[in-house]
């Protein structure tokens, strides 16, 4: 059926003065020799593909093809393969992989072998990903009014392919740092190094089990001050100065029966992903598992002990890959240049006459911020806006802001119904300050703002969710958080 002879040729002509886009073509489950035929070369000639330093079950190589729909089909050990996370048709040849190569020529940025330290690049080739729909347009009731079901469906199948086609490793920063507990730190410790490192969150280490156990979030904290507050409960400032991680984590799951009745939060084993998972699968852990980050764990051992903590994936750094992948190709998914508006996406106040399944919550600055602590837990919202008597928005209370309390030992000392909103807001303004992202706490956009804009303004470092607001008076219309898009691209809504 296929020729059996081989080429190291990675140059695929087409007609005389034919533009060739650059394709890299990934090869992620292992092999001895692996090669890489298709249309392109007629099925005739194999191109030879790489091993990747560092990561021995992958293999890459990189094709110059006429723009277009191709099909490809993987050569591995003597043996025809096709990979069963990519778009794929049963044809002439069996079941082939199928991919869409644009016209515009983009820069290809792959794993180079004997290049320490390399990760494929998440700027790789910014094709799109056709599917077959119905011709026949299905207008949407409200929210989408004038929005094809075609275009979404289209739109969700680029994205879906692009997150299928690319792995954790393009997540891993060229330097930085990841920050892990032990399960045998203090809870008031473990409290002030988040603050005092800027972070939200750090994954859990158990030395005697030799692996990583679980995670230590705001809600923990959240969770903590309200049990301080609380007059019959165990828990005392004196306990905090030694009470461990561990301990606190056997007591959380009592207290979460009181907040979440199938007791999620309480019961669950760690959440995480290796370097070699999709994008895809990372983006559905997170959102399947309600959790803001999970870890990415490499371990070398076939038991799973001592492995290596590599970085802390993000639905925000997933969505900055997804904008930096589309940002030149984006007329190939017409939807984002949709308003928001015009799409069911995210949490809206609604109109005269509409219903709403989803309440928009919002506080007054007056509010005490034990109302506000109690209605991020039983509201299981990450994120309150802040509004004034006109319902004008003047900032966003976040969970993240709760390890504002560490600095100065301020838990200690005042009382979560004494205090006001807008006196924790200030501590959470000097805090941004402190580590530079002042400024980025409140992002707010216009419902006329096109869902690119919104996801642009998404991806930027500290932004979780943008506020949408009315032009002039910023009354509150809506808010949009990184999972909201993140779950309308994937059709988990």
């Amino acid at each position: 059926m296929f020729s059996s002879g081989t080429s190291s040729r990675l140059d695929v002509s087409g007609m005389e003065g034919e533009v060739l886009v650059p394709k890299a073509f990934v090869w992620r489950y292992g092999g001895n020799r692996v090669m890489v035929t298709g249309t392109f070369t007629r099925w005739s000639d194999h191109v030879p593909m790489s091993p990747v330093e560092g990561c021995p079950t992958l293999f890459q190589a990189t094709c110059r093809l006429t723009p277009g729909m191709h099909q490809y089909k993987f050569f591995v050990d003597g043996e025809w393969r096709h990979d069963e996370h990519q778009p794929s048709v049963s044809g002439s040849y069996g079941i082939v992989n199928t991919v869409f190569v644009t016209r515009e020529p983009d820069s290809i940025a792959l794993l180079s072998p004997g290049t320490p330290g390399s990760r494929i690049n998440m700027e790789v080739d910014h094709e799109t990903f056709q599917h077959v729909v119905s011709s026949k347009s299905v207008l949407m009731q409200g929210k989408g009014v004038g929005i094809s079901e075609t275009d979404i469906e289209t739109c969700r199948d680029g994205i879906s392919s692009y997150l299928s086609s690319h792995t954790a490793y393009g997540l891993l920063p060229d330097s930085g740092k990841v920050i892990a507990l032990d399960v045998s730190l203090p809870v008031k410790q473990a409290f002030h190094v988040l603050y005092e490192q800027g972070i939200p969150v750090a994954p859990l280490w158990d030395l005697s089990k030799g692996k990583f156990v679980g995670v230590l979030s705001p809600l923990d904290f959240i969770l903590i001050l309200r049990e301080l507050g609380n007059h019959a409960s165990n828990l005392t400032e004196e306990q905090l100065e030694t009470h461990t991680i561990a301990a606190w984590k056997c007591e959380k799951q009592q207290i979460s029966r009181q907040f979440h009745s199938r007791n999620k939060s309480g019961q669950r084993s760690l959440v995480y992903a290796g370097p070699h998972d999709s994008l895809k699968d990372v983006t559905l852990k997170i959102l399947q598992n309600n959790v803001s980050t999970i870890p990415i764990i490499h371990s070398s051992s076939d038991d799973g002990f001592f492995p290596q903590l590599l970085h802390l994936a993000s639905l925000s750094g997933i969505l900055k890959c997804i904008c930096r992948y589309f940002r030149h190709s984006s007329h190939c998914l017409p939807i984002l240049q949709k308003p928001i508006c015009s799409l069911p996406i995210g949490t809206w106040v609604p109109k005269l006459g509409e219903s709403n399944t989803k309440t928009l919550a919002t506080l007054k600055a007056t509010a005490s911020l034990s109302s506000a602590l109690a209605l991020l837990v039983q509201a299981q919202v990450s994120s309150i806006p802040v509004v004034n008597d006109n319902d004008s928005l003047l900032d966003i209370y976040s969970r993240s802001d709760i390890t504002a309390l560490a600095k100065d030992k301020i838990y200690t000392h005042v009382q979560l119904d004494e205090m006001r909103l807008y006196q924790a807001l200030q501590l959470g303004q000097d805090s941004c300050k402190s580590n530079g992202l002042f400024g980025q706490r409140c992002q707010m956009c216009l419902g006329s703002d096109t869902l690119q804009k919104v996801m642009e303004r998404l991806a930027a470092p500290g932004v979780r969710r943008v506020v949408i607001v009315e032009a002039g008076s910023k009354r509150v219309e809506g808010i949009i958080s990184v999972g909201d898009v993140l779950k309308f691209f994937l059709g988990l809504q």
